[in-house]
């Protein structure tokens, strides 16, 4: 049977045979180990984390724990063919297996914890495998029923990650580099095989999409055809190191890399020949049920799309009832909250210039902005960690589909430093008054914040992450800026901030407009800008994105919401011991898990808080 023969069927059909058809040679050494004692748990998750780090050796080298022993990691890339998706599959049975099988009993909070984000993540992914077609994030937040779309896949993935993960201090580094761009072909036909199949079911991407992915793809194409950034990459970070590397990375890029492309590239235009417009995974095999698994992994919990469009609904009410009275007091009195905000939103002097001066602006006020918050910082946290940052603009070929900015932490040892990546594709993606609660969001003290303290926790803690805390914390850390005083006299940042907010609000709406009520793009595109005030050329990629990743953008609220009710439980609870260093601490010291045992970490809080 060739790679080529191997169906998302058999995938499912192998895995279910159990592990020991998967296993990597490599396991006969690394493993996973079943000791079922109290002091067997800490040795076993950390075998299930090294196994997931073979499948997927960037991440060892974003966390900068290929070294020593796992030094092989570094010259390798995950498989994104069937079969890799099967060990996968076989690795995360096998461990869910071994996890129920420890007595709980005698462990201690924080090991339990670990064991309940187990079992959480591996179920939940081990339900997504069951799906005919998708990308399943095993402890991450990209799902998507897309292998290969404008912002999903190794033709952006691995570029990116070689340029700005993967280290080149020495000979041994570059000759990595080359042999990771040696397999990235391998790579990139492995997703094809998978694209075809879901071509073959019917499970094609909508058309609006598949036209951004083609053109994308044609730049990344022809860039690699004439031996562009993969080559540059790695001549740019050379020139101490002897060797041959502008050629033998030309020679791969040119011709393997560049033809594996080609492929991907001519499968996309067939399936742009077919494709529909219609934008929500509804209209896909099996949409609805892919829909309720997606919300499902994205929030944490088992909310229907109809609870959670109304939620959406109700609290949008709530933040457009706190910007009106603002807005009123500047002079906006006449028309809707997102009328008004629109109207703020043409105001010149909140607008960037549209070149490399008007980028480099955004990026200094987003580097002020940081600067500012971790002078506040000791007041909201009792444990301070590093906050190992720097502010990059995203890959030319990347920002068409992509969102305004994202962020994470870097790698444990603190030598890849965080990143918060920012879209500067146009200017107009972003105001002055928008920056900050970014800032915060992506950095600090969000997700490059709380990433470094979950770099703190064992090393399955620091690979398994669930949307809704994730992204939820980063809400969270926007709330934070606005408390810690970063819009003090400054009512239009506050504006900044609260439309912030309420534009994950309206993600709940979209979301679940999308892909459970039938919206259309334009509509969607249309009811977002209207309702939040926010441009088109904003809210237009995003609608884009929830349609390439159906509910994970309800995750962001959805998990806010339910860090602000444990902070307002724990303060009702402790009365005048409360305190929010300790609190704040309780939350993102306890690691990135599911909503549920955020709610029992909390817990344990209000019954032992610290003594003061």
């Amino acid at each position: 049977m060739t790679s080529l023969d191997f169906s998302r069927r058999d995938l499912l059909r192998m895995a279910g045979l159990g592990s020991a058809a998967f296993l990597l040679p490599s396991c006969t050494t690394s493993g996973l180990r079943h000791d079922f004692t109290a002091s067997g748990v800490d040795a076993f998750l950390d075998s299930v984390a090294w196994r997931l780090l073979e499948l997927s050796p960037e991440g060892a080298t974003s966390l900068g724990v290929d070294t020593g022993a796992h030094a092989a990691l570094r010259s390798r890339l995950g498989d994104r063919s069937p079969r890799g998706q099967a060990q996968v599959a076989s690795v995360l049975r096998e461990a869910l297996q071994a996890a129920r099988r420890f007595d709980t009993a005698p462990l201690s909070a924080e090991t339990r914890t670990s064991l309940a984000v187990v079992e959480s993540a591996f179920s939940t992914a081990l339900d997504g495998f069951a799906l005919p077609y998708g990308d399943v994030a095993v402890g991450g937040w990209r799902n998507t029923p897309y292998v290969v779309i404008q912002n999903v896949g190794g033709y952006l993935d691995t570029p990116r990650f070689l340029d700005g993960d993967h280290p080149v201090h020495d000979a041994a580094d570059a000759e990595a580099y080359l042999a990771r761009l040696a397999v990235f072909p391998a790579q990139l036909d492995g997703e094809l095989v998978r694209l075809k199949a879901a071509g073959r079911m019917g499970a094609i991407a909508p058309s609006f999409l598949l036209d951004k992915a083609i053109r994308q793809m044609t730049q990344t194409q022809a860039d690699a055809a004439a031996g562009g950034d993969l080559v540059q990459s790695l001549v740019r970070r050379t020139t101490t190191i002897p060797g041959d590397w502008a050629r033998r990375a030309t020679a791969t890029v040119t011709g393997p890399v560049a033809a594996a492309l080609a492929r991907q590239l001519d499968e996309l235009k067939a399936q742009r020949a077919r494709a529909s417009d219609d934008a929500g995974i509804w209209a896909r095999p099996r949409g609805e049920e892919w829909y309720a698994w997606g919300l499902r992994a994205s929030t944490t919990t088992r909310r229907s799309p109809d609870e959670v469009h109304q939620i959406g609904l109700d609290q949008l009410a709530q933040l457009h009832a706190r910007m009106d009275p603002i807005l009123r007091k500047l002079g906006y009195t006449s028309g809707t909250v997102g009328e008004r905000m629109t109207a703020l939103g043409t105001d010149k002097r909140f607008h960037f210039s549209n070149d490399d001066k008007g980028r480099a602006e955004i990026i200094a006020l987003m580097q002020a902005k940081i600067d500012f918050i971790r002078g506040k910082l000791p007041q909201a946290f009792r444990t301070l960690v590093r906050g190992n940052l720097e502010i990059r603009r995203l890959p030319a070929a990347e920002e068409p589909g992509a969102p305004g900015a994202y962020g994470g932490a870097g790698s444990i040892d603190g030598t890849v430093p965080g990143k918060i990546w920012i879209n500067l594709g146009s200017t107009d993606l972003h105001s002055r008054y928008s920056l900050p609660t970014l800032a915060f969001h992506e950095g600090i003290p969000g997700h490059v914040w709380q990433g470094e303290y979950a770099n703190r926790l064992p090393l399955i803690r620091t690979l398994l992450a669930f949307n809704a805390y994730s992204e939820g914390w980063a809400l969270y850390a926007e709330t934070l800026g606005d408390e810690l005083g970063a819009y003090d006299g400054d009512p239009v940042g506050q504006l900044g901030y609260l439309q912030s907010i309420a534009f994950r609000a309206c993600r709940l709406v979209v979301d679940t407009g999308l892909h459970a009520k039938r919206w259309t793009r334009e509509q969607a595109v249309d009811w977002f800008s209207k309702t939040n005030g926010s441009s088109v050329a904003e809210v237009a990629p995003e609608v884009d994105r929830y349609c390439s990743w159906p509910g994970q953008a309800c995750g962001y609220k959805m998990g806010h919401s339910e860090i602000l009710a444990q902070r307002e439980r724990a303060r009702t609870a402790l009365g005048a011991r409360f305190d929010l260093r300790d609190f704040n601490d309780a939350v993102v010291g306890g690691g990135n898990v599911p909503l549920d045992v955020l709610a029992q970490n909390v817990s344990r809080y209000i019954a032992a808080p610290p003594a003061r």
